[in-house]
């Protein structure tokens, strides 16, 4: 569409800026879905809509297609007479548009259907090549192998639906509860969680780097000094002066916001280089993080946290009905009853990891790993203790210093820190958080004992100019999916899953 014009006008009193807006008259894009078309129920002529097929029946006399747009899970009955079904070559998985009247069926399983008079093919479908098969159930390990067609299936296109109204519920929760929305670096210079496992960012040209060498500040982009040597032009260097990650959390950003305002929050992709090919974890995926200044309980920290996830869950169970029938009927593992018991009361219960550690230890179970005091909880743990509430959610609290990041808040007997851990059935830790050691002088310690007080001088000078107590947590969003739709891995709730030599389209 051709830019507005704009008209300046000027009088001898003073200059007026009069815009003049020529709108046009265009046509917008709309096309009726079939979710609506099925909302409606009425009978109606002239109806006109598109998507795909997905099931073919042919009968003498009349070829039904079952259609479907991805607006909703549900299908719509296409009925074709035999005149305009003999020249049409309408298979499984093509590409439809199909014109005619709505009207109440006289066979079962829909209530209505359409009567076309005419229905073209817009885009054909092989369906000897094709790897997706009329009505078959594919497993979620052969649909892996097709991400670029994967969408099209009933469960994952369901998936969608509810990822998207889940995404939207986090968005919804934060900006009600006054949260301010914050775009995190995807580019950082630190390792937020010190695992060192973060994916590198260099230019895959390597004469970049050489002519950054070459270059200043000032004089960015000019040609090499004639009085710099071959050597010296070519030595390698980093594109930002120092090396870059992708992140692996935006806790430490958020961290500088509360400095500046009391609630903030950020929605977005994080990256692990982690050697792990198993159910709950990805190279690539979403978190959800939070950080509150002013705060200096756990208690409070972990109302936040259950707030939010009851939220999301009431919201998709209340806008994706269907959607999340579809998960409990055909996919879902024991563990989606988790949603009825995070929903309803009493208030998700906690436990130290003093006593979480008891039980386990007199648990009588055969654990590959041991539990000890002191030991990071492993996945089997994890769903141990959730067992021993019945089920249930649960949170862990103080666990030791030695085995949280650095920025825990240390507790007064100076073994345990601040931190909580939201565990759920059948997926572990879904949340993790803290409250923020914002002292000063007990943090450039820590810092300095682990030798990252230099790296992050930055991190620690925020607690030199108006400090204040803050804590913060990181929901993970795939895992936050895999608990509510019982599904039994990450890979199967997210568009495009990356795992360790895997990275498909």
């Amino acid at each position: 569409m051709a830019a507005p014009l704009v008209i300046l006008k000027r009088t001898n009193c003073r200059r007026i800026k009069q815009v003049i807006l020529f709108s046009y008259s265009l046509k917008n894009y709309s096309t009726e879905t079939i979710k609506s078309i099925l909302q409606g129920q009425n009978n109606r002529t002239n109806l006109s809509f598109k998507g795909w097929v997905k099931n073919v029946q042919r009968h003498k006399g009349v070829t039904f297609l079952h259609v479907n747009d991805g607006s909703g899970p549900q299908h719509i009955q296409v009925v074709i007479p035999q005149d305009l079904a003999d020249d049409l070559q309408v298979t499984f998985g093509s590409c439809v548009k199909v014109n005619g009247s709505l009207q109440e069926s006289i066979g079962k399983g829909q209530s209505v259907e359409v009567l076309t008079n005419s229905c073209e093919v817009i885009g054909p479908c092989n369906v000897n090549e094709y790897p997706l098969k009329q009505r078959t159930r594919h497993p979620a390990i052969y649909t892996r192998d097709f991400l670029h067609l994967r969408p099209k299936t009933n469960i994952f296109s369901a998936l969608l639906r509810i990822r998207n109204v889940a995404s939207m519920a986090v968005h919804t929760f934060f900006q009600q509860e006054g949260y301010l929305f914050i775009h995190t670096p995807i580019l950082t210079s630190s390792d937020c969680e010190g695992a060192c496992e973060v994916f590198k960012a260099e230019p895959l040209k390597s004469d970049i780097l050489s002519a950054l060498d070459s270059d200043t500040d000032d004089d960015f982009g000019k040609a090499p000094k004639d009085d710099k040597t071959k050597d010296e032009i070519s030595r390698p260097s980093f594109f930002f002066k120092q090396p870059a990650y992708l992140t692996v959390s935006g806790q430490l950003h958020l961290e500088i916001m509360t400095g500046a305002f009391k609630k903030v929050y950020n929605f977005g992709p994080t990256f692990r280089a982690e050697n792990s090919r198993g159910s709950f974890h990805l190279s690539e995926f979403y978190m959800v993080e939070a950080e509150l200044a002013f705060i200096e309980s756990m208690d409070d920290l972990s109302e936040v946290m259950e707030k939010l996830v009851k939220f999301v869950y009431k919201t998709v169970w209340d806008s994706c009905p269907e959607d999340v029938s579809l998960f409990s009927n055909f996919v879902a593992s024991p563990h989606y009853k988790v949603g009825y018991f995070i929903m309803s009361p009493p208030a998700i219960s906690r436990m130290t990891y003093t006593d979480a550690i008891d039980v386990l230890s007199k648990s009588g179970e055969l654990f590959k790993y041991k539990p000890h005091w002191g030991c990071d909880l492993k996945k089997e743990h994890e769903m141990y203790l959730t067992k021993v509430v019945n089920d249930r959610p649960v949170f862990i609290t103080d666990y030791p210093a030695d085995i949280k990041p650095f920025y825990a808040r240390r507790n007064n007997d100076g073994l345990t820190v601040s931190a909580l851990d939201l565990l759920v059935p059948g997926v572990g830790e879904l949340c993790g958080s803290s409250l923020r050691e914002e002292r000063a002088d007990v943090l450039g310690e820590i810092m300095k004992k682990q030798g990252i007080l230099e790296q992050l001088s930055w991190y620690h000078e925020l607690r030199q100019y108006g400090t204040c107590p803050h804590g913060g947590f990181g929901l993970g969003f795939e895992r936050l999916l895999l608990a509510i739709l019982g599904a039994e891995s990450l890979k199967d709730v997210i568009p495009f899953p990356r795992w360790p030599r895997n990275c498909l389209t």
